[in-house]
C-alpha cells in the first residue's frame, strides 16, 4: 500500500496553501500562500513526501482566488507557468511536461523517481543559495571577495561579491560594473541569470580575464532577501517594492546600501554600468532591455546605451536571442518611475554611466537553470565587448 502524500512548505522560500490531497488519485491541489501586503501572491514552492518511486503525481495550482494588496483580483496568469519546476534534491531543477490549463488553474502530471519531490513556480534561488554562491566563489578565486551588503530590516544578511585583481586594488581609475538581481522576490530567474554572469566573470575565459583587467565587478544575487526567505512575491508590496524605492527617503536597507556604493563609485568617476536583472510578463518569449525614457536620455547617454545593447545582441544567441524590443520606464510606465533603480542611476550619475534593466523570460521551455545561466554568461560577454572601449572617454559609435 502506498504511503500517504504529505505537503509541506515550512522552509526557506516555501509557499503553499493545501486545498486538497486525493490519496487514491495521487493528486495534490494548492494555491500560493503569499501575503499580498508583501507583494504579488504568484510564487509557490512546496515539498511532497510519501511518493512511491516511479509513480505519477498530479499537481494542480488554483490561482482563482488570489488578491492584490488593495483587495482587487490578481491575474492568475502570473502564478501559472506552462511548465513548472521540480526537483528530487533541491539542487538540480527540471521542468515538468506542459500543464493543462482550465481558466484559472493548471495541472501538471510528473513521474517521480524518488520518495520525495519539490515543486515550484520556477527554479528557486533562496538566501542560502546566495550565501553559498558568494562564499564558494570567494574561496575558489583569489580575485573574488564575499561581503555583506547590509542587514535587512528583519535582520537577515544580504550577501554580495566583489571581483578585483589584487594588483589593481589601489587603482583609483578602474571602471566599476554593478549587477544585481531580485528586487522583486518572486522573479527567481533573475538570480540564475546573475549566477551565470558572475561564474563567467570569475572564470578563465579570455574575455572574462580581459574584463577583470579593466574593471571591478560588484554583484548582489538577491536584493529583497526578506521576501525571498518568507516565500512572498515582493513586487508591489506595501507601500512600494525595492524597485520603486530609489529615492532620498528609501526604506529598504539593501537599496540604501546599493545607492551609497554607487554614489561613491560615481563620485570617483569609476562607475560605468549598472544592470538590474528581472523576469518579464508571461507572454514574453525573448529577453529584452528596459531603456532610458526620453525624459532622462541625452545624446551621449543614448549612444552609449545603444552601443551596450548592440554588444549584448552580438553575444546573446542561444537558447535565446536578444529581442529588438526596447521599451522604456517613463511616466506612462509607473507613477514612481523616477524611483526605479535604473532611472535613478541615469538621473544621479555621470552621463557616460549606462543604467539598464534586463528582463529574461520565465514562461518558455528554455526558462531553466541552464537557460538562465546561459543568458548571464552571454550578458557578461556583452559587457566585456562593450567595455573594449572606455565609455568615459570620447570615441566613435559606428
Amino acid at each position: 500500500m502506498a504511503e500517504e502524500l504529505v505537503v509541506s512548505s515550512a522552509y526557506e522560500g516555501g509557499s503553499a496553501e493545501v486545498i486538497e490531497i486525493d490519496q487514491r488519485k495521487r493528486a495534490i491541489k494548492i494555491r500560493p500562500a503569499g501575503d499580498p501586503q508583501f507583494g504579488w501572491p504568484c510564487w509557490w514552492y512546496f515539498q511532497v513526501t510519501g511518493v512511491t518511486p516511479g509513480e505519477e503525481i498530479s499537481v494542480t495550482v488554483d490561482a482563482s482566488e488570489l488578491k492584490q494588496a488593495n483587495g482587487r483580483k490578481f491575474s492568475a496568469i502570473w502564478a501559472l507557468p506552462n511548465q513548472a519546476a521540480f526537483s528530487t534534491n533541491q539542487k538540480e531543477w527540471q521542468q515538468t511536461p506542459p500543464g493543462i490549463r482550465n481558466k484559472e488553474t493548471c495541472q501538471w502530471k510528473v513521474k517521480i523517481e524518488a520518495n520525495k519531490v519539490w515543486f515550484a513556480w520556477g527554479p528557486p534561488f533562496v538566501p542560502t543559495d546566495a550565501q553559498e554562491l558568494v562564499k564558494e566563489l570567494s574561496k575558489k578565486h583569489a580575485h573574488a571577495t564575499a561581503f555583506e551588503l547590509c542587514k535587512t530590516r528583519a535582520g537577515r544578511a544580504v550577501p554580495a561579491l566583489s571581483v578585483t585583481q589584487a594588483k589593481h586594488e589601489k587603482d583609483a581609475q578602474r571602471m566599476v560594473i554593478w549587477v544585481q538581481a531580485r528586487q522583486h522576490a518572486w522573479e527567481s530567474g533573475g538570480s540564475w541569470v546573475g549566477r551565470g554572469f558572475i561564474e563567467w566573470a570569475v572564470s578563465d575565459d579570455p574575455q572574462a580575464v580581459r574584463l577583470r583587467e579593466k574593471a571591478d565587478i560588484y554583484f548582489v544575487p538577491i536584493m529583497d532577501i526578506d521576501n525571498v526567505a518568507t516565500g512572498n512575491g515582493g513586487k508591489s508590496q506595501v507601500p512600494h517594492d525595492h524597485n520603486r524605492d530609489w529615492t532620498k527617503t528609501s526604506q529598504w536597507n539593501s537599496v540604501k546600501s546599493a545607492m551609497q556604493y554607487l554614489k561613491e563609485f560615481d563620485q570617483a568617476k569609476r562607475l560605468v554600468l549598472f544592470v538590474d536583472l528581472h523576469n518579464p510578463g508571461a507572454n514574453s518569449k525573448l529577453p529584452f532591455f528596459y531603456v532610458a525614457p526620453p525624459e532622462l536620455a541625452t545624446k551621449r547617454g543614448s549612444q552609449l546605451q545603444s552601443a551596450f545593447i548592440a554588444a549584448c545582441s552580438r553575444e546573446m544567441k542561444t537558447p535565446f536571442r536578444l529581442s529588438n524590443s526596447t521599451p522604456s520606464t517613463g511616466p506612462k510606465y509607473d507613477k514612481r518611475w523616477k524611483a526605479i533603480s535604473s532611472n535613478w542611476v541615469r538621473s544621479e550619475t555621470h552621463e557616460y554611466v549606462v543604467g539598464i534593466t534586463l528582463e529574461t523570460c520565465w514562461n518558455t521551455p528554455h526558462s531553466t537553470t541552464a537557460g538562465y545561466m546561459a543568458v548571464g554568461k552571454q550578458l557578461g560577454r556583452g559587457i566585456a565587448r562593450y567595455l573594449e572601449n572606455d565609455p568615459r572617454k570620447p570615441h566613435d559609435f559606428d
